[in-house]
Order: structure tokens, then C-alpha cells, then sequence
């Protein structure tokens, strides 16, 4: 899972990063000249832990989150569609977006517009995502005319990307046309920013986190998300960031102190993996206990495959226990004597949860 996290200089988007992936970033350069940031994340699973401590494994692997910062851009600079095109494009590759948005004022780090204003914000970020679109549309037809000859084909992606560029220009959503299935797949290989899953970070600070709860411009915000589809995470960036920073014992404590339930990894985590339709199943044994995401709906054969191409290749069998089964039985050898533990064939579609055992022969 991929994810790059984007937004406005002096947002809080680096400290964000760190968090999420334990690092000490330096900080990028603005107006989007820096090269992106990349980090692991490791997603907290309370499944993984009991898992590993039933089995005592040599190694313990928890699902992860591949996590690109790239360098925020200045809104009051004006360079709209350059702009856009340069620094956005680091995250094509992305499976999702994550704005990240200020909502703490401080009298040491000026906001880059003046004011605290999430909704004004996320809607400056957004319209950047649909220039660097308009931009590439632009691009890729100018390409196709400066050709020798327009094919036919040529002549029905430019009348395709015309009509994504309309859409667009007039403030609609690409999503909202209606394609044909040969269409649809040809729009997916663009990989245009509007269209890639998007998820808000709203970075809160500890007095809004513990007391208030009310952030500036609030329902400007809420509505603005719910038209673009946005859900959206309330995180208090520097405190978790300090919070990571303090030995594991110590971390507790003050989580609990702060009204922190989850780290923020785990909050955003979920709120991805809801985004995505992704599922985590688990592979456990004396050597490793481990977590795999996959997309809702994978059936057993491709799931074989996130481990092995050749897993998948010689595919036998699943065999499938139950998390909450063995959770609350203790035990495989309990499981398997409530006649829990099941057999499943190529076509089963994995559940989260599952604790699969994958036979196969090449």
C-alpha cells in the first residue's frame, strides 16, 4: 500500500511522515523543489501481537504502509500549474492521497497564507491536483497531433481525453462520467491525481485534541469532504511524534493522559485499509507470525501469490482458521477439536481475520 501525503508548507506533512515511519526527517525545501521523502510504516495489530505471543515465532512481520512525503507547495506563490505538474508527479505511483491539514495556529510557524483555514486549504490542494490533470491531458494530446499520422485509435483517446478535460474545466469530477468498460480501463492507465483515493489528515494541536475539539472553520471543512468524498482523521501530529520519541514503556501513560486510544499510525491505517477495500490475513508458525494485506474479495489461489508466484502457481489447498476462534479457544489443537479448522479450495474468498496455511507442489 502506497501512499503519499501531500498539502500546504508549514502543515505539519514532514512531522506526519515521521511519525508514521520513525524517522528524523529533515526538512523539505518548499515550493516543491525537494526531493519526496520515503519511509515504512508498520501497522500496529493487536491480532499479530497475540498471535506472536501464543506462537513464540523467530520473527514477527506486521502489515505495512509504503509512505511518500513529498514537499509542500506555497498557495500565495501563484505558479499554479507548473507547480503542480513538478512536485504532484512524485505521486502518481501512489495507491492514495492523504491532504494533510493545519489546524493548529503557532506564533513560530506562519501559515503560509496567514490564517487557519483547513477548508480553504484542501480546496487550494485539490485544485492544484485538477491543473497537474488538465495539465497531462494537454500534454498527451499536443503529443498525439505533433505525431506523422493520427490513427484511429488516436482519434478516439484524444475524444476521450477531451472529454475528461471538459469535465474538469467546468469543475466537475472525472468520476462522474460514465464510460464504457474498454473506457474505463484506458482511463486507469493515466493515473490522474482526481481520481486516486483521497483521505484527509486534519493536524489538530494539543489544547484543540484534549479540550475544545472544535477546529477553525469546522463545518466549511466537514461539508467541503463530504462533496469531494473525502473521509477525513483528526491527529494531534507533534504530540504522537513526541510520543513515539519516548522509550515503549513510557508511551502508554501519556497516550492515555492525552485521550489517545490508538497511535496514529493504527488511526490512519484503518482509514486507508477502509479506503482501499484492502483485508489483512495472517500466516503463522515457529519462524515467522505474519500479516498480509490484500484487497477485499481475493480469493485463495491469488492470495497464495502475495507470499509466492509459486504458491500460487501449485496451489492445493487453503487451510483456514478463524481468528476469533483460535482467540477465544486458545489453542489449534482446540480449534480443530470444535471442528474449526477448514479446508477451502482455490475460489474461497479470504476474510480478514483468516489464518491461512497454503499447500501446493510444483
Amino acid at each position: 500500500m502506497k501512499i503519499g501525503l501531500i498539502g500546504l508548507n508549514q502543515t505539519g506533512k514532514t512531522s506526519l511522515f515521521d511519525m508514521l515511519t520513525g524517522k528524523e526527517s529533515a526538512s523539505l525545501a518548499g515550493g516543491g523543489k525537494g526531493a519526496p521523502n520515503v519511509g515504512t510504516g508498520f501497522v500496529p495489530d493487536e491480532r499479530v501481537d497475540y498471535l506472536s505471543g501464543l506462537y513464540k515465532p523467530k520473527k514477527t512481520t506486521y502489515a505495512k504502509i509504503e509512505l511518500t512525503d513529498i514537499a509542500g507547495f506555497s498557495a500565495s506563490a501563484g505558479g499554479v500549474k507548473s507547480g503542480a505538474a513538478r512536485f504532484l508527479n512524485d505521486v502518481r505511483p501512489c495507491d492514495a492521497l492523504v491532504h494533510v491539514l493545519r489546524a493548529f495556529d503557532s506564533d513560530s510557524v506562519i501559515h503560509d497564507l496567514g490564517s487557519i483555514d483547513p477548508a480553504r486549504d484542501l480546496e487550494s490542494v485539490e485544485t492544484e491536483m485538477m491543473f497537474a490533470d488538465l495539465e497531462m491531458i494537454e500534454r498527451r494530446i499536443a503529443r498525439i497531433n505533433a505525431g506523422k499520422k493520427i490513427t484511429k485509435e488516436h482519434q478516439t483517446e484524444i475524444e476521450l481525453l477531451q472529454r475528461c478535460f471538459a469535465k474538469l474545466e467546468n469543475g466537475g469530477s472525472i468520476k462522474d462520467i460514465e464510460f464504457s468498460e474498454s473506457e474505463s480501463l484506458a482511463i486507469r492507465g493515466y493515473s490522474f491525481l482526481t481520481l486516486k483515493p483521497r483521505l484527509a489528515v486534519v493536524n489538530m494541536d494539543e489544547d484543540q485534541w484534549t479540550k475544545s475539539k472544535s477546529l477553525p472553520m469546522q463545518e466549511q471543512l466537514w461539508a467541503l469532504c463530504s462533496s469531494l468524498g473525502v473521509p477525513f482523521i483528526e491527529l494531534c501530529v507533534a504530540t504522537e511524534l513526541e510520543i513515539t520519541r519516548l522509550p515503549e514503556g513510557d508511551r502508554q501513560p501519556f497516550m492515555e493522559e492525552l485521550g489517545i486510544t490508538h497511535p496514529g499510525i493504527d488511526t490512519l491505517a484503518k482509514a486507508a485499509y477502509a479506503l482501499l477495500s484492502l483485508i489483512s490475513f495472517m500466516t503463522v508458525g515457529g519462524d515467522e507470525v505474519r500479516a498480509w494485506t490484500i484487497e477485499d474479495g481475493t480469493v485463495a489461489r491469488a492470495a497464495a501469490g502475495k507470499i509466492h508466484t509459486d504458491i500460487e502457481r501449485g496451489f492445493i489447498r487453503a487451510e483456514v482458521v478463524k481468528y476469533d476462534d483460535l482467540f477465544s479457544l486458545g489453542s489449534m489443537v482446540k480449534v480443530k477439536e470444535k471442528g474449526l479448522f477448514k479446508l477451502e479450495g482455490k475460489e474461497y474468498v479470504v476474510a480478514d481475520g483468516d489464518i491461512i496455511n497454503f499447500r501446493f507442489n510444483i
